[in-house]
């Protein structure tokens, strides 16, 4: 009796963590290319109250070992990296990547410190620089030459111009942070930024007052071999782990990697109806769980009372 008392304790706790990450994917029902997560169990370890015996020489045929199970545990919590549904935006700075393959953001300016993200809702700040709705520096592809002067803040740029893309898939030092710069000195002339897009593969144009456009750059995108085994680490940015593998760089609709859209954001991969099915049977489960302490508790009290 006293292990089905802690053996449906293991159920109520392992059922409590279900319904923690049931309610947390329904609360990220709306977030922008959020993955959801299940829960899966194992049994526990089992008591053996008797060895399997094999077929004797008499004529007796072999008996199944007795053993009695000591409840459940947490095996995994998986995470789904099922794509999400595309959601048409028209906004030229939003970006959802179809297929395998992650954006790469930065919290410094350098981009040494990589953070991993399917959120490709961007933006511009003040001083050109390509950020998410966190200020995190956008990573890709820079063009070779094209340099700031911290005193008059312009870029100097050399034609023709070269992207700094990777040679190999592990190239991982070539992710630098974008910029959109507001003016650029080509040659003796100084040029002022017009108007700029970014197309489907990422790569970054810019109209300047000589009316000619200039590659800027191209937004990078970064696979693994095993993307369920990323840390999520909050603000919809993931790191590597030991599981995930190294990260795979190169340019979107290459290499295995997805095709960037643009004016799409991935809308998040929870499918309601599932998450409300599992909340349905994870309650029952836990009521059952804990009826099987009460009923214990009960007969505990009957053998209590046989000395009266």
């Amino acid at each position: 009796m006293l292990r089905s008392l802690y053996s449906g304790v293991n159920g109520m706790k392992g059922f409590q963590t279900k319904m923690d990450v049931l309610a947390n994917n329904i609360a990220n029902v709306n977030t922008t290319a959020y993955k959801s997560s299940r829960v899966r169990f194992q049994d526990m370890l089992s008591q053996t109250m008797a060895n399997a015996q094999s077929p004797s020489t008499n004529g007796l045929g072999g008996i199944n070992g007795k053993q009695v199970g000591l409840g459940v545990k947490v095996g995994a919590i998986d995470m789904m990296m099922t794509d999400g549904a595309l959601q048409p935006t028209n906004r030229g700075l939003d970006f959802a990547i179809e297929g395998e393959g992650f954006f790469a953001v930065s919290p410094d300016n350098n981009g040494n410190t990589k953070y991993y993200t399917r959120d490709g809702a961007f933006f511009t700040d003040y001083e050109g620089n390509l950020v998410n709705s966190n200020g995190e520096r956008v990573l890709g592809y820079i063009v070779n030459g094209m340099t700031k002067n911290p005193t008059t803040n312009v870029y100097s740029y050399t034609t023709p111009a070269t992207l700094n893309a990777p040679n190999g898939i592990n190239d991982l030092d070539k992710l630098k942070p974008l910029v959109i710069p507001e003016k650029i000195l080509v040659g003796a002339s100084t040029l002022d930024l017009e108007s700029y897009s970014i197309d489907g593969s990422g790569q970054i144009i810019g109209v300047y007052s000589d009316g000619k456009s200039y590659l800027l750059g191209q937004i990078g995108v970064v696979g693994f071999n095993n993307p369920e085994g990323l840390e999520k680490i909050g603000n919809n940015n993931y790191v590597a782990s030991n599981n995930s593998g190294m990260p795979e760089v190169g340019i979107a609709g290459q290499k295995g990697l997805g095709v960037i859209r643009q004016g799409f954001l991935e809308m998040s991969n929870v499918d309601l109806a599932n998450e409300f099915t599992e909340m349905i049977i994870a309650s029952r489960a836990y009521q059952a769980n804990s009826r099987s302490i009460t009923t214990s508790d009960e007969m505990l009290q009957e053998l209590i009372n046989l000395k009266r």
